[in-house]
C-alpha cells in the first residue's frame, strides 16, 4: 500500500515538475493558424474569398461579427468589419498554432520572459483557446491551439495551405528581439528588389515550415501609407505546386473577372513562381510555388521549403 502511495506521489510530483518546467521552456510553435483582416464591403469580400479563392465560409467563434473563410481544416482567413478609425490599415492580427505543452504554457512562458500578456487565456464557443500580445512594433499576434479541428475540405479552393504571412516592419533588429531571440524563429531567406537592398526578411516558425515575412519599409512609424501599399505589404500567401496551373484554373473558371490582379504569373526574387491578386479592400493574396525553379537573389534558402 505504501509503495502505491509513494509511486502515486512520485508521478504527481514529476507531472507537476514537467509542467512547471514547461513554463520555462518555449512551447512548440507549429505554424500559421490564420490572418485576420478588415472589410468595408462584406458582400464583395465574401464573393472574392468564396468564388475567386474558393474558400468555405464558416461562423467565427472568436468574434460573432466576423466570418471565417476556411482554406482547409486548420487554416483560415478571418474577416472582420472595418472599425472606425482604422485608416488605410486592413490588418487586425496574425495567429500561430501552439503545440505541447499548450497555449497556457505559452502565456506563462512569455510572462516569465517579461512580456506583457493577458491575465488568462480566452476560451471560445468552439472550445479553442487563444491569447493575444503585441510584438515590439505593436502588431497584434495571437497564439492558439484548436481542441477540435473543423472537418472542412473546400473543393474549389485554389490552394490548401497558407505558407506565409507578411506585415509592415520598420526596425528589423527590434522585431528580432521577439521573433528570433524569444520565440526562436528560424532564418529562411531574405532579399530585395535590388541585390544590395533588403526589402523582405523571412523566418520560419521553429517547429514547422510556415514563415513570417518582414515587409521592410523606410516610411516612419505612424506615417500614412496609401491603402494599396499597405495591402501589398500586409498580405498572406497560399502555396502551390504550380502557380501557372493555378492561374489557368482561375482564368478558365472566370474567377478573376472584376478582380484586381497581376496580368500573368512571374518569378519572384526568391526564384519561386508567384501570382498576386487583391481582395476588395486591397489585401494582397499571393499564390506562390512551394519550391524555387530559379536561383534566388540575395541569399540562399537556409531552411527547408514549406510542406505541401
Amino acid at each position: 500500500m505504501r509503495s502505491r502511495i509513494f509511486i502515486g506521489f512520485l508521478l504527481a510530483a514529476c507531472t507537476a515538475g514537467m509542467y512547471a518546467q514547461g513554463w520555462k521552456v518555449r512551447p512548440k510553435l507549429l505554424g500559421i493558424s490564420h490572418i485576420a483582416i478588415y472589410t468595408s464591403n462584406p458582400a464583395a469580400t465574401e464573393h472574392f474569398y468564396t468564388v475567386t479563392v474558393g474558400a468555405v465560409k464558416a461562423p467565427d467563434p472568436e468574434n460573432p461579427q466576423g466570418v471565417r473563410y476556411m482554406i482547409g481544416d486548420k487554416q483560415f482567413v478571418e474577416v472582420l468589419p472595418l472599425p472606425a478609425g482604422a485608416g488605410n490599415n486592413r490588418l487586425d492580427h496574425v495567429a500561430f498554432y501552439v503545440g505541447w505543452p499548450g497555449v497556457e504554457s505559452m502565456r506563462k512562458f512569455l510572462k516569465v520572459k517579461g512580456w506583457n500578456v493577458p491575465d488568462k487565456v480566452t476560451k471560445n464557443p468552439d472550445n479553442t483557446i487563444h491569447f493575444e500580445v503585441l510584438d515590439p512594433e505593436g502588431n497584434k499576434i495571437e497564439f492558439t491551439a484548436p481542441l477540435v479541428f473543423a472537418q472542412v475540405n473546400p473543393p474549389n479552393v485554389i490552394g490548401h495551405h497558407i505558407i506565409h504571412v507578411g506585415f509592415v516592419v520598420h526596425d528589423r533588429a527590434k522585431e528580432d528581439t521577439f521573433y528570433r531571440t524569444l520565440l526562436d524563429f528560424v532564418p529562411y531567406w531574405y532579399g530585395g528588389m535590388q541585390d544590395n537592398k533588403i526589402d523582405w526578411v523571412s523566418q520560419q516558425v521553429p517547429d514547422g515550415r510556415d514563415w513570417l515575412e518582414y515587409m521592410m519599409t523606410t516610411t516612419p512609424p505612424g506615417s500614412t501609407m496609401p491603402q494599396h501599399q499597405m495591402g501589398v505589404m500586409n498580405h498572406f500567401s497560399i502555396g502551390e505546386n504550380s502557380v501557372d496551373d493555378a492561374f489557368a484554373t482561375l482564368q478558365k473558371g472566370g474567377r478573376l473577372e472584376g478582380v484586381q490582379a497581376d496580368k500573368s504569373t512571374k518569378i519572384g526574387k526568391d526564384g519561386k513562381g508567384q501570382f498576386n491578386l487583391y481582395d476588395p479592400d486591397e489585401t494582397r493574396v499571393e499564390l506562390m510555388n512551394f519550391h524555387a525553379t530559379e536561383k534566388p537573389c540575395c541569399s540562399p534558402f537556409t531552411a527547408p521549403d514549406p510542406a505541401h
